[in-house]
């Protein structure tokens, strides 16, 4: 009875935890954790979310390889499926081809978008890649706001009764890649970092004022970014150390320490850093924010929870 009365203390200090930082930043990250444990860890916490962004490595190139790719990210999507009501899955147009005959039963296709950037700097000989694909998921309760997109004239016509149709964007989102002086204040080193810009469309479109956004596989925190500069809420995770604490530079924010006794409920392991592939251009940095500190890999943990809130 004792043990169970503290299994509940810590899921309730966790969660607790995670809506202050919320509430009060904006933003919550936790520490690093695997991405289908921190699903499981997310509906175990009962947090639904409207969106959820997934960027995972592309099976191509820089990432590398693996054979069960489909299977994995398919098993992903189903996980995702059970906690938002849309999903964004990136990737090369020709490997998130494949997933349009085997999307798990709860969702469907809504659009299949484009990000067109016309400054690749590539060297390679012929054709130089221009574009990246993005599918939008969605379940079929799920709520799209095209009204979020338009403009002075077309909102007073819609206020007078007189606006004839609801126009929605492009899925064609046409930005600069992240590269030498352009968007220099937004790069951080990530290899396949995303412009701001690119996810706050997307976010337009599926979100309102202080809805939830989950990102399990975050990257430099693009999504925590782009939800803030909408008033939307973010909670982020990543399974790389370096990745986490290049979000806790560029946002500002502290990781969220999971209590022992939840990790053990919910056999959630620490990952392996040695196998986590990562191939940035800069080292985290500690940066002062305040009377805090973001610290270095090598801290002690930022947010942990008084014994008295597991007892």
């Amino acid at each position: 009875m004792k043990n169970e009365k503290k299994q509940i203390g810590a899921f309730a200090a966790l969660k607790k935890s995670i809506q202050s930082e919320l509430d009060q930043r904006g933003v919550a990250l936790l520490e690093p954790i695997d991405v289908q444990d921190s699903l499981r860890l997310m509906k175990a916490l009962s947090i639904p979310s409207e969106v959820a962004m997934l960027d995972p490595w592309y099976n191509k190139g820089v990432g590398g390889e693996r054979e069960d790719y489909f299977e994995y990210i398919t098993s992903i999507l189903e996980q995702l499926s059970g906690v938002s009501k849309h999903v964004f899955l990136w990737g090369f147009p020709e490997i998130v081809a494949n997933f349009l005959a085997i999307l798990p039963a709860e969702l469907s296709l809504v659009a299949w978008l484009t990000w067109y950037y016309k400054n690749n700097p590539s060297v390679i000989r012929g054709w130089r890649s221009s574009q990246m694909a993005c599918l939008h998921l969605s379940r079929k309760d799920a709520p799209l706001y095209p009204q979020h997109f338009l403009n002075d004239a077309q909102l007073s016509l819609q206020e007078r009764g007189k606006l004839r149709y609801m126009p929605g964007p492009t899925s064609v989102i046409e930005e600069p890649l992240l590269v030498g002086f352009v968007g220099r204040s937004q790069q951080t080193g990530h290899p396949s970092q995303k412009p701001e810009k690119v996810y706050e469309r997307m976010f337009m479109m599926t979100t309102k004022s202080n809805d939830l956004i989950i990102d399990p596989m975050c990257g430099s925190g693009t999504s925590a970014a782009a939800s803030l500069a909408l008033g939307r809420k973010a909670l982020l995770s990543d399974h790389s150390e370096e990745y986490t604490c290049m979000v806790e530079e560029r946002i500002g924010v502290r990781r969220i320490i999971i209590p022992e006794i939840v990790r053990d409920e919910l056999h959630i392991e620490y990952p392996r850093q040695d196998l986590v592939k990562v191939h940035t251009n800069k080292k985290p940095k500690t940066k002062t924010l305040g009377k805090s500190a973001v610290r270095e890999k090598d801290s002690e943990p930022s947010l942990t929870f008084p014994q008295e809130l597991l007892d």
